[in-house]
């Protein structure tokens, strides 16, 4: 059975358990005792005939849970004739399970709208014309157009003079690299500068992006299982009632003695408070953009371990910045950066727009600019002013300008440069990077607060570029130039030190999310399949969202423990008055009623968890890459 149709069999049990309890009810108080029974056991049997099958699929994979209490309190209740008790038990039981669909039911709603932007076909050269094809139908040799911002289907060849690319997503670089033709562009990047052709090499099952999507299939595969709370108290709560209930019918002989141990001892304190809490909890951690993908995840979150993060897009922000304008003469940085961002306003090209956004940002007036032209991924010429002038790679410029191109050699790892040259005289680079998001150390502070011992960086970046970003960080580690396949064995190994949280936002991320205990996704501008293969998804693009969501993790599995003991603690009182003949099979599951009243209205503190990590912080040239190497790796 589907997810959807397991949701609607949880909703209609709980349904008929609640219908068949009122209706009873209801002829109970009416006089007709017998049709009342008929009603009460009308609403148990399909609840107990799921709950057998579902006690069965347990046993069959060597799990023992809570269900087998209730089953058993349902059997004996129906067996001598306290159906009452049995219907209340029903919706107790009907009602537990119901919650933790619907909390995970939501989660995947939200998950399923997040992802909708994903695009599914491609455009196709054919007899002179455009076509949208689904991926499926791209065969080896067809001519496709990508799209500036779209997203590469399969892997190809570049059939133009040039393409930038975006490969940050499936190999950590934060900026666009620059393909000629010929050369190979991976499927899974995204198209940063102008339309081009791309002739397919090979189907989109055999693609580099598919081979990702395998990946994390198998990673998927090989993770263990997320234990449930409630389901670590069950065996040791399962022989305390057992052993009470038949111990109150060998010494009493009366049978309704142990039925009434089974009622009470139904534990709905788990069943419900657990559940209830943990809702809540996920409940409190979207309102803040914490997307938790079901009470699993959130349970493994609150007792992580190690952290691994990914760079680019995740500990930084992903986009080029300018950090620092060099002069070559007496110009100001201001006017360098105006007449740099005056021309650059004619170019959609990722770094182009990016010294636009900072000159905007100094609250400069930009001109517009005539008589321009660009170059692809090399830079563009035009007019500011009635001046002339150039913006590009620092090659680029040094060429028309009559001088050797040699400051590129001081630029920092990770830094591309951006010559600007007014009427043939170069002016100034202006010095671009992916810089650290805002309030990074901080937020490191607050997760080593809560308990994270060990912090890692994981990219597929170059390690001098990694060690310059975390300087001064205080990592414990760093691997650089990491394959997906390889960040998977880092997520592998680390794990057994304890639990282990990834986060990542790109293509190459995906497997490692999927094997980490808890795999996090940067939801807001990430990869949609990282953000599949994740357990948590941030939908606002501020790392520092994890701080929070972990300590809400906490503190909802804290309130769910404290509830569970009080719970349990009245539950084993009860039993033991009930195994003493002071409670019927129906005072008893009023009893249990009354103190599940307690333990949830306990458990809805989490509704009140007020995160105390929250901070006010706003978050926020082209390196050469082996593509062959990468794909060989990846695949």
């Amino acid at each position: 059975m589907d997810q959807t149709g397991s949701d609607r069999l949880k909703t209609a049990l709980l349904l008929l358990a609640v219908a068949g309890l009122v209706m009873g009810l209801g002829f109970y108080l009416a006089g007709e005792a017998k049709i009342a029974d008929l009603f009460w056991t009308a609403g148990v049997l399909p609840a107990l005939a799921a709950l057998v099958i579902e006690i069965l699929r347990s046993l069959s994979r060597g799990e023992v849970g809570l269900d087998i209490v209730a089953a058993l309190s349902m059997t004996a209740a129906l067996i001598f004739g306290e159906t009452l008790a049995a219907a209340v038990v029903a919706v107790m039981y009907s009602g537990g399970t119901f919650l933790e669909s619907f909390a995970e039911g939501r989660a995947r709603r939200e998950m399923h709208a997040l992802l909708s932007r994903v695009p599914r076909t491609a455009t196709r050269h054919r007899n002179g014309g455009l076509e949208d094809i689904p991926l499926d139908e791209i065969a080896p040799g067809d001519r496709l157009l990508i799209r500036q911002g779209d997203v590469v289907p399969v892997d190809g060849a570049v059939a133009s003079e040039a393409a930038f690319v975006d490969t940050s997503a499936l190999t950590g670089e934060s900026l666009p690299v620059r393909l000629m033709r010929g050369a190979e562009a991976m499927s899974g990047a995204t198209n940063a500068g102008e339309a081009f052709d791309l002739t397919a090499l090979r189907p989109a099952k055999d693609s580099t992006y598919a081979g990702i999507v395998r990946l994390v299939a198998e990673a998927q595969a090989s993770k263990a299982p997320m234990s449930r709370l409630a389901d670590r108290w069950s065996l040791g709560f399962l022989l305390v009632t057992v052993a009470i209930a038949f111990a109150a019918w060998w010494v009493s002989g009366d049978p309704i003695r142990a039925v009434a141990v089974l009622v009470v001892a139904t534990p709905c304190p788990l069943i419900l408070a657990v559940p209830v809490a943990l809702v809540a909890g996920l409940s409190r951690a979207a309102h803040f953009g914490v997307l938790i993908k079901g009470a699993g995840p959130l349970e493994t979150m609150a007792r992580i371990h190690t952290l691994i993060l990914d760079k680019t897009g995740t500990l930084t922000d992903g986009r080029p910045q300018i950090v620092s304008i060099a002069r070559a003469d007496a110009t100001s940085e201001d006017e360098i950066l105006r007449v740099a961002a005056a021309l650059d306003q004619a170019s959609k090209h990722p770094v182009a727009q990016a010294v636009v956004a900072a000159a905007k940002s100094r609250g400069l007036v930009l001109p517009v600019p005539t008589e321009v032209a660009e170059f692809a991924g090399e830079g563009v010429v035009g007019n500011v002013e009635g001046r002339r002038v150039i913006v590009g790679g620092d090659g680029f410029v040094a060429r028309r300008v009559g001088r050797v191109s040699g400051a590129a050699s001081s630029m920092a790892a990770g830094s591309v440069l951006v010559a600007v040259a007014i009427d043939g005289h170069m002016v100034g680079h202006l010095v671009m990077s992916d810089p650290l998001r805002d309030g990074t150390g901080a937020m490191l502070d607050g997760l080593r607060r809560e308990g994270v011992r060990r912090i890692l960086l994981a990219t597929g970046d170059r390690a001098d570029v990694a060690e310059r970003v975390t300087e001064g960080l205080g990592l414990d580690g760093v691997r650089a130039g990491l394959t997906p396949d390889q960040k998977v064995l880092l997520v592998l190994s680390e794990r057994k030190r304890g639990p282990v949280m990834m986060v990542g936002d790109g293509v190459n991320d995906a497997p490692a999310l999927a094997a980490a205990d808890v795999g996090v996704a940067m939801g807001a501008r990430g990869a949609a399949a990282s953000a599949e293969a994740a357990d948590v998804v941030l939908l606002v693009d501020r790392i520092d969202r994890l701080v929070p969501g972990i300590e809400i993790a906490r503190a909802a599995r804290r309130i769910a423990v404290e509830s569970v003991v009080a719970g349990i603690g009245l539950s084993v009182v009860g039993m033991i008055a009930a195994a003493c003949g002071y409670l019927t099979p129906v005072q008893g599951a009023l009893l249990q009623e009354a103190i599940d009243v307690l333990v949830i209205l306990n458990a809805l503190r989490a509704l009140r968890i007020n995160p105390r990590a929250l901070s006010p912080v706003s978050l926020q040239g082209p390196l050469p890459i082996d593509l062959g190497q990468q794909k060989k790796s990846v695949a």
